[in-house]
């Protein structure tokens, strides 16, 4: 039976226990099994394989519509992985406004990486950008912190005319907006700590993938070797979060409309990022994604003494980095979460000090509005 997927959240990957019938699937906290001779066995040792991260990975394959998947200790960890996988001194084409972190890792650990970044709302000669040694394309989107949408369909064909393979990272948007494993993609990773996780609580990533025998052997050598693997108990806090993923996208996307519709009537703020209103992305938002996201970002009409005011006066809104959790979250990118870019960059991509990124919450959305309305009214 095909199984929709609302339905996959709450059942894929397990069932009830065959020991207890226990209708979660129990945490397996054992760090070593027996096995039956040497070299014989099911499981050996849990850095390898654990039956919590078995029932996990099943799980955020079938939401992705993926064919294996792998979980990480961290989001970071999940893409350093990727990095991994395609070996030593190489080229990357990439999307130019990406999480501050994943800049840090490409530009500044990984020595023997060469990154260009791409604005994909130009005209681009891929002739020109992809060099004898490219071996992936990865593209973000929607994007942190501009929310820039890039058409996966699109990129996924032209970078097919090179043989290049497509990794997406689709944390902003979670397997419930958007599968871009559908739309051809070859890789998928996420930052677990976000939408799937939902509650704050969790660190975690994924690399979930297409059929392709030579992708999972090298991950899942690599994530053994190095050992960057989530604990059973975080394991279980995510197959147990994700069973509710459906109905706090819904409210998160609703949400999110509501807010932004506010935010671009508003007096002190002079733009807002969302792909619900932007008229640059909204047509390719609503051909790849089944909502919009709960995330986006405005710029205050004010100076950064301004935009501290703003934030100490907000009461629902939590000043805090991550997002995707059930409470409403803001932050300030330039400080913040892209504190480590270089700030001639981050000028270039319009990442200034009057910039701001919510995570809208799941809360009664009216008084999210007045929360910012009387912040607003302050500044």
């Amino acid at each position: 039976m095909k199984k929709k997927f609302n339905t996959k959240v709450i059942h894929a990957g397990h069932g009830s226990d065959k020991e207890t019938g226990a209708v979660m699937p129990p945490i397996h906290l054992s760090s070593t099994f027996k096995q039956i001779e040497p070299g014989n066995f099911e499981y050996e040792y849990a850095r390898t394989k654990n039956p919590s991260r078995d029932v996990l990975e099943k799980l955020l394959a079938q939401i992705e519509s993926g064919h294996k998947a792998f979980a990480f200790a961290s989001g970071m960890s999940a893409i350093n992985t990727v990095c991994d996988l395609f070996g030593t001194n190489f080229h990357i084409i990439c999307s130019d406004d990406v999480y501050g972190g994943t800049r840090r890792l490409f530009d500044k650990v990984k020595s023997n990486i060469e990154v260009t970044y791409i604005d994909f709302d130009k005209n681009v000669n891929w002739n020109d950008e992809i060099k004898e040694n490219t071996k992936f394309i990865w593209v973000e989107t929607p994007s942190n912190p501009l929310m820039k949408i890039i058409d996966i369909k699109n990129t996924v064909s032209i970078a097919s005319e090179f043989n290049l393979p497509v990794i997406c990272d689709n944390t902003f948007a979670s397997p419930f907006n958007q599968r871009p494993l559908e739309l051809g993609a070859d890789m998928v990773v996420s930052s677990s700590t976000k939408y799937l996780g939902g509650h704050s609580d969790i660190v975690g990533g994924s690399i979930v993938i297409k059929e392709n025998k030579e992708y999972a052997e090298k991950i899942s050598y690599i994530q053994n070797a190095v050992g960057a693997i989530p604990s059973p108990f975080d394991c279980y806090l995510l197959t147990r979060s994700i069973k509710t993923l459906s109905v706090r996208m819904k409210q998160h996307n609703e949400n999110a409309i509501a807010v932004s519709n506010f935010l671009t009537n508003h007096s002190k703020i002079n733009k807002v990022f969302f792909p619900g209103i932007d008229e640059r992305y909204k047509e390719i938002a609503a051909k790849q994604m089944d909502g919009f996201g709960g995330m986006m970002s405005f710029i205050l009409d004010t100076n950064i003494d301004g935009v501290k005011g703003f934030l100490k006066n907000l009461n629902i809104f939590t000043l805090a980095e991550s997002l995707g959790g059930v409470e409403s979250l803001i932050e300030h990118p330039a400080i913040m979460t892209h504190a480590s870019i270089d700030p001639s960059i981050r000028e270039k991509l319009g990442i200034s000090d009057t910039l701001l990124r919510i995570s809208v919450g799941i809360e009664d959305v009216d008084d999210l509005i007045a929360d910012l309305d009387q912040a607003l009214s302050k500044v």
